[in-house]
């Protein structure tokens, strides 16, 4: 029942330490830049979130001398974290399987101490929930810096406390979808990978070229390996496939850049369609989202499955290509649209675009100022590429065709059920929407 439900202020749990919120140390205490090395102990920043998950792999390490000097936003195993400034709402949950990791100035963790009282998942959900965001909006302006949301004002905010068997349900239930999506990711990244390999192996280390200059198997059906010259030839490259060429990689596509839309082109009440940033490619549509009715040049209107790649941004978290997957749209500056020359060279141009990803990263680097680089068409230009014959595009098509088709459903699959979930969790943590009529509504859709 509803009336079984209260609120409690994160400074009255932590009081009764059913819950801690703490952040990464300030000041004298946090790492200096001498202390970040290759390997050692995670260092949590906002850009270290993405979609729920804690980029541990990626993130910044830190020495032990820089550890033991740290006090306070030491993680642990099942932590939920949060940024609080700059970026402001990213929400992830820590695996049990996390690395020794510590929370940088930017993010908190939110640790269950009373697992009788709050529930871990529960909690990762309201935290979600568009009723606490409201609360971090409210008070992320406090300051003329960059949005905040400090310390203080984190355990003045209120949760949202059902007894625990709803909150185990809710959980359950959300969980589930979540566990859906990031079977969906996985699946996604294996697919992708097994795709990368054979594009590699074919157009970056000429392997099947190699063995057959050297008398081995390919090990490659006949009618695949007839394909393949068995000799290399000198080009401004270095040595390349006989009767392959090099080719500027801006001329393997055309590349549309997206449109400046101004304040006054946005509608004051979401209506029209999304204006795509490099947010949405990364997040979907959400409550930050800009809409528009205004028509524009159609050559800025995207829909599912147009091939997207941002060029403008920080190098490590936006420079990317990305499959489209959230309907129509209007493009946003900082983005191009990939047209390919032919129909025939979609699949490789795409793979040949994650391929250079690293790449990307590195140019954008050294034009970094303030955090941002950015890949203009010049360096499209300069940056050139091995390109195979047609015969050898086709029959990478036939592999690569149906591996591109099955990550676009799955992504489409995985956006549906996201954008099930999010329709979800604002009415289960409300209580709006009670369990069983949730689990009669998921029936039906999974």
């Amino acid at each position: 029942m509803l009336d079984e439900w209260r609120t409690s202020v994160v400074a009255d749990l932590q009081r009764q330490n059913i819950l801690l919120v703490e952040d990464g140390n300030h000041g004298e205490y946090r790492p200096r830049p001498d202390e970040f090395v290759d390997r050692g102990v995670v260092f949590i920043r906002a850009a270290d979130m993405d979609s729920g998950r804690v980029l541990f792999d990626s993130a910044s390490k830190i020495n032990e001398r820089a550890r033991q000097r740290i006090t306070k936003g030491i993680g642990a195993p099942g932590d939920i974290l949060l940024s609080h400034k700059g970026t402001v709402g990213k929400v992830a949950i820590v695996p049990d399987d996390a690395p020794p990791f510590v929370c940088s100035p930017q993010t908190t963790f939110w640790r269950v101490m009373n697992s009788d009282v709050l529930d871990r998942k529960f909690l990762y959900a309201f935290l979600r929930s568009s009723a606490f965001h409201a609360q971090l909006a409210s008070r992320a302006g406090e300051t003329d810096m960059a949005p905040y949301v400090s310390l203080t004002s984190q355990r003045g905010l209120t949760v949202f406390l059902p007894p625990i068997n709803e909150q185990r349900a809710i959980a359950h239930i959300l969980g589930t979808l979540d566990d859906k999506i990031e079977l969906n990711r996985r699946m996604n990244e294996t697919l992708e990978s097994i795709a990368k390999a054979i594009f590699k192996s074919w157009f970056v280390d000429f392997d099947p070229v190699r063995a057959k200059a050297e008398g081995r198997d390919t090990g490659l059906p006949k009618h695949i390996d007839d394909l393949f010259p068995d000799s290399f030839v000198d080009s401004e490259l270095g040595e390349i496939p006989k009767g392959w060429h090099v080719r500027a990689l801006y001329d393997c596509a055309d590349y549309i850049n997206g449109s400046a839309f101004r304040n006054d082109d946005f509608s004051s009440d979401r209506t029209g369609l999304p204006i795509i940033k490099i947010g949405e490619l990364k997040d979907g549509i959400t409550g930050q989202t800009k809409f528009t009715e205004d028509l524009f040049d159609s050559k800025y209107r995207i829909s599912n499955g147009a091939i997207l790649f941002s060029w403008s941004g920080s190098p490590d978290t936006s420079i990317d290509t990305f499959i489209w997957t959230n309907g129509e749209g209007w493009l946003n500056q900082h983005i191009f649209k990939i047209q390919f020359k032919r129909p025939e060279e979609k699949h490789f141009v795409y793979f040949l675009l994650r391929h250079l990803k690293p790449i990307f990263i590195e140019i954008a680097r050294n034009k970094q100022t303030t955090g941002l680089g950015h890949i203009t068409a010049q360096d499209l230009r300069r940056l050139e590429t091995v390109f195979p014959t047609d015969n050898i595009i086709l029959a990478f098509n036939k592999i690569a065709a149906p591996i591109f088709q099955k990550v676009f459903s799955t992504k489409l699959e995985g956006r549906i059920l996201q954008s099930l979930r999010d329709s979800l969790l604002p009415k289960l943590i409300s209580g709006e929407l009670r369990i069983k009529e949730t689990e009669k509504f998921l029936e039906k859709q999974l």
